[in-house]
């Protein structure tokens, strides 16, 4: 019997998901981006986008100019792991990056 590749599978959604009890499993960690006076701000908004994957160049520049501006910016909200993730990829770009919860 012949089946489609996996590619073309499609995926189905089950809607009875509890999605507040999944929220309480795996609660919301803020990834935060701290201004610095070393690092210059194409090199910033490069970095966001290779860290995270999600920020489009536009989201990037705007995270990136708050940071400037304020001090530090919100770039994300995530589950704790993807957060820590996130936050070592930006270590590692040498950026300055923390995580508090939501």
């Amino acid at each position: 019997m012949w089946t489609a590749p996996l590619f073309q599978r499609q995926l189905e959604v089950d809607p009875t998901i509890d999605t507040d009890r999944l929220t309480a499993r795996l609660p919301p960690h803020v990834v935060l981006l701290h201004n610095d006076e070393v690092n210059d701000m194409a090199h910033v908004v490069d970095s966001l986008i290779a860290a995270v994957p999600p920020l489009s160049r536009e989201r990037a520049t705007e995270i990136m100019l708050d940071a400037h501006n304020h001090g530090r910016a919100r770039v994300i909200v995530c589950p704790l792991e993807q957060a820590e993730l996130y936050r070592d990829r930006l270590l590692s770009r040498r950026l300055t990056a923390t995580i508090e919860a939501a």
